[in-house]
């Protein structure tokens, strides 16, 4: 792709964002699903006009990294403390049951082999945390107790399923699983976020002193970017998703998080996540829906033969047992049956996190056509359902 060519995509991909999530807040609905709309209008699914490669994923990447840290910024940890068991009988249920669910459909009704289902197990246990995410900022409930919970749950869901994903691949290419190997990864990430968030507070002084010192525009978006970036960078290194980076440097900017001994380096966050937001909003504001048009776009919904009954059935009890297995997960939110609904609504969409379950799986070999075809359709419609759903289910929630 040249230089002129791919000013050409990104510029449609701005323009037809926009314009979709504009509409779709004019009819009172989650802009994010008009954004994920636009990319399968406009990707291989319809006109074909965007194709995703390297170069957009790169650029949506940033975007869900914006997105995650922008969430984090305005994440009071001390509330998500408080929810944090619910969050983890969530996130667990929302893992066992879809991951059970999923392989059990598989080999008992759909009597695929061992590893095929094992695959479609781990594929059904995905959350995607930006979908989740953006559609809660949309609704205006991000500040809810629901969405705390919720957000605590799908950030569990998110390393859990990496690990799983590593298990898998591990298992189909060498037969065997290293468990060791699995349980040390989900040690450094937990240390990751335990520390993160406490490094990066500790460069708040910092941060504050050379803004104030400096004689240039843009000192506050280089230095808290250039900080995002190197979140994402350990994250990765680790064995996490970068988004968990992201998310950590989010939190320790956030005005309601405090170091237990600094009482001083406190002085700086309030002004300073103040600069923080009104630097950064703007650039979040365009990063992000690139993210879900690309989403959109990674959905091919033309790899699918409509008319075969054999996908109806398959992509029918899969979609079915997608949804339900997650929704099941909210039955440990404390409140009333809207709340439970909500809270299991929100842990159904799969995303980008299942595309990637389903090209690891067809890449290795594990996915024939049909199984890929069958997954990428629950992906897609598990991604547009929660966001009509919960737009319902939440209504009229403080």
């Amino acid at each position: 792709m040249d230089v002129s060519e791919f000013f050409l995509k990104l510029l449609i991909i701005l323009l037809v964002a926009k314009l979709f999530a504009e509409v779709f807040a004019f009819l009172r609905l989650p802009s994010v699903l008009g954004e994920v709309i636009a990319g399968i209008i406009i990707g291989p699914s319809l006109f074909g006009v965007i194709v995703p490669d390297a170069t957009l994923y790169l650029l949506a990447e940033i975007g869900i990294l914006l997105l995650l840290f922008e969430v984090g910024l305005e994440t009071d940890i001390g509330q998500m403390a408080k929810v944090g068991v619910q969050s983890s009988l969530v996130a667990i249920t929302g893992v066992v049951v879809p991951g059970f669910l999923g392989y059990w459909i598989s080999s008992s009704l759909l009597a695929l082999p061992f590893v095929v289902s094992l695959f479609v197990g781990g594929t059904m246990v995905a959350t995607s945390i930006g979908i989740t995410v953006r559609v809660l900022v949309d609704l205006k409930k991000h500040q809810t107790k629901t969405a705390k919970v919720v957000l605590g749950a799908a950030v569990l869901d998110d390393i859990v399923g990496v690990v799983i994903l590593a298990i898998l691949y591990d298992f189909s290419v060498k037969g065997q699983v290293n468990l060791f190997n699995a349980a040390k990864v989900l040690g450094f990430i937990t240390a990751f976020l335990v520390i993160a968030p406490v490094l990066a507070k500790l460069l708040m002084p910092v941060i504050a002193r050379l803004s104030s010192a400096s004689r240039t525009k843009g000192m506050i978006p280089t230095l808290i970017i250039s900080l995002i970036l190197s979140m994402a960078v350990i994250s990765h290194k680790i064995g996490a998703p970068e988004i968990l980076g992201s998310f950590a440097a989010g939190v320790a900017l956030a005005r309601r998080f405090f170091l237990p001994f600094g009482s001083a380096m406190d002085h700086y966050s309030h002004e300073l996540a103040e600069k923080i937001e009104i630097n950064m909003k703007p650039i979040i504001n365009l990063f992000v829906p690139i993210f879900f048009v690309v989403v959109g776009a990674s959905i091919n919904l033309r790899v699918i033969d409509f008319t075969s009954a054999t996908f109806w059935y398959m992509a029918g009890l899969l979609t079915i047992g997608a949804i339900i297995s997650k929704m099941v997960s909210g039955t440990w939110a404390e409140g009333n049956f809207r709340t439970k609904l909500s809270t299991g609504i929100a842990m159904v969409p799969r995303g980008e996190v299942g595309l990637i379950f389903a090209e690891v799986g067809k890449k290795s070999g594990i996915f024939d056509d049909v199984i890929y075809a069958v997954i990428v359709f629950v992906v897609a419609l598990t991604t547009l359902f929660a966001p009509l759903a919960l737009r319902f289910a939440m209504r009229g929630e403080e």
